[in-house]
């Protein structure tokens, strides 16, 4: 029960994702994420980091919580939500933007269109007319690019 509730959230924090993204980040916390789009910081932290620090301090209240008498629900929540905060970290600051350089020359169409998805993400650079706000939800669109080359 404990990896099904585990797995659960790690899929349903997709939703919460695009929601987070688009309404708070491109939203009332645009201040924070704006340097993420227009690449106005110069060093290797950006404002938009702090987001990793929000969104870790439910998780760590989770986890401990829930871990102080037996391992109950809320760690397993906590949990879920931590493994996909890992896969973010590994896919959007390593694969995506390239901060440590690996699998820089991959030919795996899911990796590709996520890639090509979250580079359509930032040709704006405003908090307004943004598309693809989910991390590992891929459009169709730019997964059908990848298996058929004329559409590149």
């Amino acid at each position: 029960m404990n990896f099904l509730i585990t797995m659960i959230v790690f899929v349903l924090m997709e939703g919460a994702t695009w929601i987070i993204h688009k309404y708070i980040m491109h939203g009332f916390l645009w201040v924070l994420h704006k340097d993420h789009h227009d690449h106005s910081n110069d060093g290797p932290l950006e404002k938009n980091d702090y987001f990793f620090v929000i969104f870790a301090i439910p998780t760590i209240i989770l986890m401990y919580y829930g871990s102080l008498k037996e391992f109950n629900y809320l760690f397993y929540i906590g949990l879920g939500i931590m493994l996909y905060g890992m896969a973010y970290f590994f896919i959007h600051d390593i694969f995506i933007h390239q901060r440590i350089k690996f699998l820089t020359k991959t030919q795996n169409a899911y990796f590709l269109a996520l890639r090509r998805a979250h580079k359509q993400h930032h040709k704006h650079t405003t908090k307004h007319h943004g598309e693809c706000f989910g991390f590992l939800y891929v459009p169709f669109k730019y997964f059908q690019m990848y298996f058929n080359p004329d559409k590149k």
